[in-house]
């Protein structure tokens, strides 16, 4: 078996490389597993009393809850969440952080749109300002898809039904009427949306008229808006659809690609279905990754504010006052938030989580802040706000990966970045997701789901900077149009999921 990994030399635990079987001493210290272990999973390097930190990436990720013996498996039966240091040093690497962006040009083939921005795709967006809108927008898109409407014209990537469960039973004002019209603005204007058509049922909460607002005196022509009531109920409204639709095609498919800066990329950076490996595989290289963008003048966008809970001093150590006491704030509402539904931050790992070798929420933010990189973080934003400033930014969301990548993608991010350990069944429109698995085996067993293999850094050898420059290349390629997995796979059409926030009523 391969030798365990250690991270850090001040870490107290190692991480298995491979499984392991009864009677194994993978440690060499003398200590006999007494039961099989899976790979990602940890075991103490060091005899760790009661009460004692347990430390992985040169970090404090939990407590052991009893004493634990050189060569055992430290994991939920003997280690738990505890408070970490909060005294964060804010700027102090800002320097240091300053000097790894390393100036880069290149290019990506993208479609230019009137406002100057750049998209990856050329979709038409159906919107539904209510869940009452939601099953005549799909049909509509089934229908037209079905009849071959799109067949004629190339360039256009297909009709998206934005369907969702809300926009009525909610306050008209206030955070959750919020985060909604930013979704459907920021989904509607697109840089890889041609043209949207939104669809209201016409007595809902978010009406129709606050989504025209947005547009002042003036409303462009590819945008079109119409409700079930006054378009005479849900059949006419389809057939009303398609042929507004039908009217739009030959404009849309004027669009081509030309040459673009990469400059004028927004990644969202994702993980989902994390695991052992996560943090010391797919994410730094997404890092490394990330790196490449920002000094290529892109823009990177970190969310799932949950799971950088105890990792957040290594951001706060690379940006500057205004932006750290704005995260501050942000994970201390959190804090409230998950306390109000009777839980905690510490709930996060989930039960595949868990199995994969993920013990805390310390130890799982760890791994999920190295997708960020190394540079300075320039900027905080709200859930779905439009993110204008380069380099790596952070937006605030939840960890679950359809409500965090609705709102990155409202930002304006072009595409997503999704890196899983357990294996996520995920897409998303109208930016694609391109999927890297952590291990050879995951990317063995689910290869029509991943896109990219990072378990080749343990089991090859493979740098984190050529696995880095390697996930950069299918960035580019997927943003000039090549189709990702799950694009090819069809999924995406149920993962547009806005954060619901405050009384439903």
């Amino acid at each position: 078996m391969a030798d365990p990994i250690i991270l850090n030399p001040a870490d107290s635990v190692a991480v298995l490389a491979t499984s392991a079987r009864k009677g194994d001493d993978p440690l060499g210290l003398g200590a006999a597993l007494p039961a099989p272990l899976p790979a990602g999973h940890k075991l103490a390097r060091i005899a760790m009393a009661k009460g004692a930190p347990v430390i992985k990436f040169g970090q404090f990720i939990g407590s052991a809850t009893e004493d634990i013996p050189v060569g055992a498996h430290v994991h939920s039966h003997n280690c738990t969440f505890a408070p970490h240091d909060e005294s964060h040093a804010i700027g102090a690497d800002l320097a240091q952080a300053e000097a790894a962006v390393s100036a880069l040009s290149r290019s990506f083939m993208g479609y230019r749109r009137d406002d100057g921005r750049v998209g990856t795709r050329n979709y038409i967006a159906l919107c539904a300002t209510v869940n009452c809108s939601a099953t005549v927008i799909r049909k509509a898109a089934q229908e037209l898809e079905a009849e071959g409407a799109l067949a004629p014209y190339a360039r256009i990537d297909g009709v998206i039904a934005l369907a969702h469960g809300t926009g009525c039973g909610m306050a008209a004002t206030g955070r959750g009427a919020d985060y909604l019209d930013r979704v459907l603005w920021g989904h509607a204007t697109h840089p890889n949306v041609g043209a949207a058509v939104f669809v209201g049922l016409g007595c809902e909460v978010m009406q129709i008229e606050r989504m025209r607002a947005h547009y002042g005196s003036g409303q462009p022509a590819r945008f079109h808006a119409l409700t079930i009531q006054a378009t005479g109920g849900t059949r006419a409204t389809i057939e009303a659809i398609k042929a507004h639709v039908r009217g739009l095609l030959p404009l849309i498919n004027q669009a081509e690609r030309e040459p673009c800066p990469v400059s004028e990329l927004r990644i969202g950076l994702q993980c989902g279905g994390s695991d052992g490996f996560s943090g010391i595989t797919a994410n730094p290289a997404l890092g490394v990754a990330s790196d490449m963008i920002v000094g290529c003048g892109g823009t990177v966008i970190l969310s799932e504010t949950p799971e950088i809970h105890g990792a957040e001093g290594l951001l706060l150590r690379r940006t500057t006052p205004d932006v750290a006491e704005r995260l501050i704030a942000c994970l201390n509402w959190w804090e409230d938030y998950a306390a109000q539904g009777g839980g905690s931050l510490d709930n996060n790992p989930s039960p595949g989580n868990k199995a994969g070798g993920i013990t805390t929420i310390l130890e799982k933010s760890l791994g999920a802040v190295a997708k960020a990189g190394a540079t300075p973080l320039r900027a905080y934003y709200d859930y779905a706000e439009q993110v204008t400033q380069p380099g790596l930014v952070f937006m605030d969301s939840p960890g679950y990966d359809p409500v965090s990548a609705t709102g990155q993608i409202a930002g304006g991010a072009q595409l997503i970045v999704f890196t899983t350990g357990r294996g996520s069944a995920f897409g998303s429109k109208p930016a694609p997701t391109l999927k890297l698995s952590t291990s050879d085996r995951l990317f063995d067993a689910m290869q029509d789901d991943m896109d990219l293999n990072c378990g080749d850094i343990l089991s090859q050898g493979v740098s984190l900077t050529d696995k880095g420059a390697e996930i950069f290349e299918a960035i580019l390629r997927v943003a000039s149009g090549e189709p990702s997995k799950s694009e090819t796979l069809g999924l995406g059409d149920f993962e547009f999921v806005p954060w619901q926030v405050g009384a439903v009523m």
